[in-house]
């Protein structure tokens, strides 16, 4: 299993391409609920996060949501339908008040053909993202749930793997239910064991990780 906070750092693009970005976006502010794009809008920009958070997720014919990720500052998104021309195909919210910078379609087509450096970034940006989907599709398929939650939490906590100390994490339980296609109630279970035993603490709306050591070897699957 791809370890959680290596693959999420491997998602960032280099500072210098996002240098190159910020120099020819502007800024765009969100409340807690604003919508960026739904399924199915136009791919007519590139959004990088500044602050805050978003929700990105997929709702079936039947009004099941599943959501696909949380995306914290310094991600990038958008990027395949532009490359690709084709409609969105999720939604995304956002989680609380955020910060966004927005970069026009045409300055990203523009920046990708002039620039070697940034068409690489891309390139690797879209392969980890690929990379990162199949691992999903193995876990969603090979892994129990204890070992599929606990590697989610990892993915949600912004620092690397060797970090000590507690941080919060922006999820609900239905949020993780949702992205792990399960219920609340095997969510909810696993997590009061883990706030039994010291790794996290559950709130209103977050978890609080205390021991991402602890949580981490749940992650260690035996057959």
């Amino acid at each position: 299993m791809t370890d959680a906070s290596e693959s999420d750092d491997r998602q960032m693009l280099p500072d210098d391409v996002q240098q190159q970005l910020l120099e020819v976006a502007h800024r765009r502010s969100l409340a807690r609920g604003d919508s960026v794009f739904l399924k199915g809008s136009a791919p007519d920009a590139l959004f990088g996060v500044l602050s805050g958070s978003l929700r990105v997720s997929v709702v079936a014919p039947g009004g099941r949501e599943a959501v696909i990720a949380i995306l914290k500052p310094g991600h990038w998104f958008g990027e395949v339908s532009l490359l690709v021309g084709r409609e969105r195909v999720y939604d995304t919210c956002a989680l609380a008040a955020t910060e966004m910078a927005v970069v026009q379609a045409e300055d990203f087509h523009r920046l990708v053909a002039e620039r070697f450096d940034v068409h690489m970034a891309f390139t690797r940006l879209v392969c980890m993202r690929l990379r990162q989907a199949l691992a999903w599709i193995d876990d969603a398929i090979l892994m129990p749930l204890p070992v599929r939650l606990a590697h989610r939490l990892l993915t949600l906590d912004p620092r690397p793997a060797g970090a000590v100390g507690a941080v919060s994490l922006e999820v609900s339980q239905e949020d993780l239910a949702f992205m792990l296609g399960v219920s609340r109630q095997s969510v909810n279970r696993l997590l009061k064991m883990w706030d039994e035993d010291g790794t996290l603490r559950v709130g209103y709306r977050h978890i609080e990780l205390l021991d991402r050591a602890r949580l981490a070897a749940h992650t260690e699957y035996v057959a």
